[in-house]
């Protein structure tokens, strides 16, 4: 009984080591996003008015005054909760990806170390080309379509004295919510820097043996119908930032599919130079070669028992 009891102790023991180096793990994490979060409130302001750069853009293009408004009291906090969560996620972003690392690096073979840290690095790299290209690009698109819309009345007056038939033209412009504004960049942000994933997710997957180059090829009309959704989905209803957000995606799935067919070429010649590659079509070659190996020598086997019955005929 002890026996058995000691075996269990044994087997929860690492079990319960790897438990307790994840929760430090996690807890350091999170201690680095709550300070690049409390670093980050302190300048909130000048980051969000960096945030505003497209929309100001605009603005001035039109001849407007770049202007955002609060409509709540407490919108002013939430933005800069907002700002700070953000650029807090950022800053510490490096220092998770870190703790991840030394937590799963462990238990990885030399060849596996090799093969994950360039993803690994590979995937902060893609996410801020993504949101780079939201924001210098998608952002301003976006915001001179939306601001299409406006229309000024002719003295600038909504109602002036006198007979109401002489009345300027309704002026609607834009006063925006600076809570809605940044709610509005933050999703093209996070939208194109996740889209960006693609090529750094399929790769991987291709490295594991999950997905192949041809396989990527047959479900090819399946992935635009795929991203044309999802570019409805995560994008406003402008056609322009839809188009442009199709085309990104579908580019880098084609990228995929070229960064898959260089790991699978790879890995062939890894095998075949350890002599662990067997092509198909030699397999079929070889099989064909045995079954007309298989039949000539029935046919030396049946001729042999011929000649026996023969000679014995002979004799008698």
């Amino acid at each position: 009984m002890s026996q058995t009891t000691d075996e269990i102790e044994d087997s929860s023991a690492p079990l319960i080591e790897h438990l307790t180096e994840l929760r430090n793990r996690l807890i350091h994490s999170v201690v680095a996003f709550i300070v690049g979060m409390v670093i980050c409130f302190t300048v909130a302001t000048p980051i969000f008015n960096f945030l505003t750069a497209p929309l100001c853009k605009v603005l001035a293009d039109r001849g407007q005054d770049c202007s955002l408004i609060f409509i709540s009291p407490q919108e002013g906090f939430f933005v800069a909760i907002k700002v700070s969560l953000l650029g807090g996620f950022i800053l510490a972003f490096p220092y998770i990806a870190n703790q991840m690392w030394r937590f799963v690096a462990p238990g990885l073979y030399k060849n596996e170390k090799g093969a994950f840290l360039p993803f690994l690095v590979a995937s902060p790299f893609m996410f801020f080309l993504g949101a780079a290209f939201a924001f210098y690009v998608v952002t301003p698109l976006a915001y001179d379509f939306f601001l299409g819309f406006q229309q000024f009345g002719g003295s600038g007056e909504a109602i002036p004295e006198g007979d109401p038939q002489n009345a300027a033209p309704l002026s609607v412009v834009f006063q925006g919510s600076a809570q809605e504004y940044l709610n509005l960049t933050i999703k093209f942000i996070v939208a194109f820097g996740m889209c960006f994933q693609l090529p750094v997710l399929l790769t991987l997957m291709g490295k594991a043996g999950l997905v192949s180059a041809d396989g990527l090829r047959a479900v090819r009309k399946y992935a635009v119908v795929g991203i044309l959704v999802l570019a409805a989905l995560v994008t406003p209803p402008d056609v322009i930032t839809q188009v442009i957000l199709f085309v990104v995606v579908y580019g880098l799935y084609e990228v995929s599919i070229q960064l898959v067919k260089r790991v699978e070429t790879k890995r062939e010649k890894e095998l075949r130079a350890q002599g662990l590659w067997f092509d198909e079509d030699e397999d079929e070659e070889g099989d064909g070669d045995s079954d007309v190996d298989d039949e000539e020598l029935a046919d030396d086997i049946l001729a042999e028992f011929e000649e026996e019955e023969d000679d014995k005929g002979s004799k008698s």
